[in-house]
């Protein structure tokens, strides 16, 4: 059990949460437009033709939470008890790696960071859609004392914290905010280079306060003696909007896919939920699989499941809380979304 809260484990977990620091804007342009709607349509009539055909689904995936709930499936698929083929690529550590695959048609659906979806969409030309919500907020608020117990307790604090300039920044100041917290006046907030430099501070100042993510919380709380959860920021958002949520990860699929293979969409989807379903059901046997699938260790997954959020909000639920996001990511920073919201042909309903 000690192998795994190593510090090679420690280490894992915080590259899982690469997923957490995209660099607004980051992608290439793919000039290449859509064939336009007569091409569209025309793919349309192919639907019923396509509903059955046995097509291999190629799904990419980031080492972190945006992945977690795919591990069910991908277990399923091994055994060959899925209604579809479907073909896993290697999970990744850099967010990016999968924008010119999915540009390319190299990858069919991905398991991304919510405001990089964005960014593909726009650099695309609205090639990718977003089908599913996968992951809400997994920040928190961490100390080892016990000073904070609200937002407002963070006035007059410093915050070691990571990804300035990136989704959890706005977070953060957001909720700051709409608390009546100053961001740049009331607190003083420490950018740090990775999380592990973020958890140093903690770790040498029994008054210091940091805000780090799922899973690498759960790692660092088995090694710091004393460290807590003080805040869970998915809370707190919820606390301070009603109208959307803090959406970490979301599942992608090429438009042209969608378009083509609606049925096998839709028993994609299906499948999906039915995983993430068992997590929630059964979070041991679960985390038994995100360790099987190289996310993090098992004793770290069981523990983590609960602040890592995973979900799968699909259609109306997934539009409503991912496009009241990416407009606080707009207003916060247009780069962040790749300069400007994307349209409603963005979000996959379905039927």
């Amino acid at each position: 059990m000690n192998k795994l809260f190593s510090k090679k484990n420690l280490i894992i977990a915080a590259m899982c949460m690469s997923v957490m620091w995209m660099v607004p804007g980051c992608g290439s342009k793919d000039n290449t437009s859509d064939n336009g709607n007569a091409d569209s349509k025309k793919e349309s009539v192919q639907t019923q033709e396509n509903a059955d055909e046995n097509v291999t689904i190629k799904v990419g995936g980031l080492l972190g939470p945006t992945s977690m709930g795919l591990v069910k499936l991908m277990e399923d698929s091994a055994n060959g008890e899925c209604a579809n083929t479907y073909e896993f690529a290697d999970m990744a550590t850099d967010p990016s790696a999968f924008v010119a695959p999915l540009a390319k048609g190299e990858i069919d659906i991905a398991a991304l960071p919510s405001n990089l979806a964005s960014v593909i969409y726009n650099n695309t030309d609205g090639k990718v859609q977003v089908i599913a919500v996968n992951t809400l907020c997994v920040l928190d608020i961490v100390e080892r004392g016990e000073s904070i117990s609200s937002v407002a307790d963070l006035k007059d604090k410093t915050i070691y914290a990571t990804g300035q300039g990136a989704t959890p920044e706005y977070t953060l100041r957001y909720i700051l905010g709409e608390n009546d917290v100053d961001p740049d006046k009331d607190v003083t907030i420490k950018w740090c280079a990775d999380t592990t430099e973020a958890l140093s501070y903690v770790t040498n100042d029994e008054n210091a306060i940091a805000m780090l993510p799922q899973p690498f919380v759960t790692v660092a709380m088995s090694k710091v003696e004393g460290l807590r959860i003080a805040l869970d920021l998915n809370e707190e958002w919820n606390k301070v909007n009603s109208d959307c949520s803090q959406v970490t990860g979301v599942l992608v699929v090429r438009k042209e896919f969608a378009e083509k293979y609606p049925a096998n969409l839709a028993k994609f989807m299906e499948e999906y939920e039915a995983s993430v379903k068992y997590l929630d059901e059964k979070p041991e046997e679960g985390a038994g699989l995100i360790e099987k699938y190289g996310i993090v260790g098992a004793a770290v997954a069981t523990k983590a499941l609960n602040y890592c959020h995973i979900v799968c909000l699909t259609g109306n639920d997934m539009k409503n809380a991912l496009s009241g996001f990416l407009n606080v990511l707009y207003e916060a920073n247009p780069q962040s979304v790749g300069g400007t919201l994307p349209g409603d042909d963005f979000y996959y309903i379905g039927d």
